[in-house]
């Protein structure tokens, strides 16, 4: 029976040993299936822990073992003491009946004691499940957090991405546009200098041609002159202020104003424009004894003024007076253009009757030319 007891107990025991094992198995089966990305670090747990469960079985058993042998010498002094009773049973019957009793009493201890072990496994392999659990938990746990972690580096990694990606897309877009604002404006200073540099060759050809004009002009005057040399021809009389038509174009209400009362109260007729382009008019209606410009006027400014009365066929000859600032580029623009005098500003009220006077001396030559 003792026998019986001992096998019954180390089966258990064996297969406490197996379930603990395949649990540790399936365990580590199960953690190495759902911590692939770890497999190292979910190994070297599993290693750990089963390093310290063999060492805990290996206890086990040698305690196991060691309580064996005790029970089996225990079971050969108990045989021993049994051939010894049944020997003298004749004469010792109530000493094998304590022995009898003993015995029992040994047995029921025994299996109370197997009965604790095997509580005390029981009891072992629960706390142990419990504790590989809650490893598990923990490692599943921390696995989770890597993960996650891994999955917000690799968020944060393609929000750079398309970060770095729109600042390249931007950047491109604002080299291709002061690129193409580049070709525009070297485009566009270009036409302005081809512009220019056509404006420069017009004024020249007009300049010169008006010059070429005024040549001829002069020439034709000469000899007209001379002509009337020949004929003993009088000479006319200088024309009275009454006689006397001045045109003064001017942008500036307040100038044009000042002007006109200023020859008005010397006797002088007085036509009035606003820009180049209504004295342009005027002079083709009735052509003035004097012209009185300034520079800057809209639609016609003072110098295309001038050119259009030197092509002029009937006022070609007529003196101009331009008013101008200081500025002595605008000066020789102005003499290059046929201005006949240049008056700068500010001027004296007596300079200009004075210019006006002179203008007016020079007509009736140049009317009987």
């Amino acid at each position: 029976m003792n026998q019986t007891i001992l096998s019954w107990a180390i089966s258990l025991l064996a297969l406490l040993t197996v379930a603990a094992l395949v649990v540790t198995v399936v365990v580590r089966e199960r953690r190495r299936r759902e911590a692939a990305a770890r497999r190292e670090l979910a190994e070297q747990m599993a290693l750990i822990e089963a390093q310290r469960h063999a060492t805990e079985l290996a206890a086990q058993r040698a305690a196991a073992q060691e309580a064996g042998q005790r029970a089996a010498e225990r079971e050969v002094r108990q045989a021993a003491e049994r051939a010894e009773r049944q020997a003298a049973a004749a004469r010792e019957a109530q000493a094998r009946e304590a022995a009898a009793r003993e015995t029992a009493a040994r047995e029921a201890q025994l299996r109370e004691q197997a009965e604790r072990a095997a509580a005390a496994e029981r009891e072992a392999a629960v706390r142990q499940a419990a504790a590989d659990e809650a490893r598990r938990i923990e490692a599943e746990r921390y696995i989770a957090e890597l993960q996650a972690r891994e999955r917000e580096i690799e968020a944060a990694e393609r929000e750079a991405a398309e970060i770095a990606l729109r600042r390249r897309a931007e950047e491109e877009a604002a080299a291709l546009a002061r690129r193409r604002f580049a070709e525009q404006a070297a485009a566009e200073a270009a036409r302005r200098a081809a512009e220019q540099k056509a404006a420069e060759a017009a004024r020249a050809a007009a300049l010169k041609a008006a010059q070429l004009r005024a040549a001829e002009q002069q020439r034709v005057a000469a000899e007209q002159a001379a002509a009337a040399a020949r004929t003993a021809q009088p000479a006319s009389r200088p024309r009275a202020p009454e006689e006397t038509l001045v045109m003064v174009a001017d942008d500036s209400k307040v100038v044009r104003v000042k002007t006109s009362r200023l020859l008005a109260q010397h006797r002088y007729r007085v036509v009035l424009a606003e820009d180049g382009a209504m004295a342009a008019q005027l002079i083709d209606q009735e052509v003035p004894l004097v012209l009185i410009t300034d520079v800057e006027m809209p639609h016609m400014d003072g110098f295309a003024l001038t050119r259009h009365v030197r092509n002029h066929p009937r006022a070609g000859h007529i003196p101009i007076i331009m008013i101008t600032s200081a500025d002595e580029r605008l000066k020789g623009a102005a003499q290059e253009a046929g201005v006949t005098l240049v008056l700068g500003k500010p001027y004296a009220e007596e300079a200009l009757i004075a210019c006006i006077e002179k203008a007016a001396a020079m007509a009736p030559a140049a009317a009987a030319a």
